[in-house]
């Protein structure tokens, strides 16, 4: 059973920075493809960006390309978030995702574990 916890998420101005983390029990988690989404209220679950196992491949969404950057440690079982220039449409719960298998994919079910998720508000 892998598990994820989130961490990082708060209250902040348009304009803030957070950063996200997710930490992943288990000792194969330099395997996974490991995914971030988030969930707004009333809207479905989008996909934010992943990367791959060896951190050399990522895609962001367009709605965070160039303000979002995603990063992994494989000997913390970790990934980041690192979110810039916040705006009040990034407010919604963060869940990081893990996919165990090959391949890179943006649709949520194409991953296998999920954390509990954080919040993030952007206030105007």
């Amino acid at each position: 059973q892998v598990q994820l916890v989130e961490s990082g998420g708060g209250l902040v101005q348009a304009g803030g920075s957070l950063r996200l983390s997710c930490a992943v029990s288990g000792r194969t988690f330099s395997t996974y493809t490991m995914g971030w989404f988030r969930q707004a209220p009333g809207k479905e679950r989008e996909f934010v960006v992943y990367i791959s196992w060896s951190g050399g491949s990522t895609y962001y969404a367009d709605s965070v390309k160039g303000r979002f950057t995603i990063s992994r440690d494989n000997a913390k079982n970790t990934v980041y978030l690192q979110m810039n220039s916040l705006k009040p449409e990034d407010t919604a719960v963060y869940y990081c995702a893990v996919r165990v298998g090959s391949g890179l994919f943006t649709t949520a079910r194409s991953y296998n574990y999920w954390g509990q998720g954080t919040q993030v508000t952007v206030s105007s």
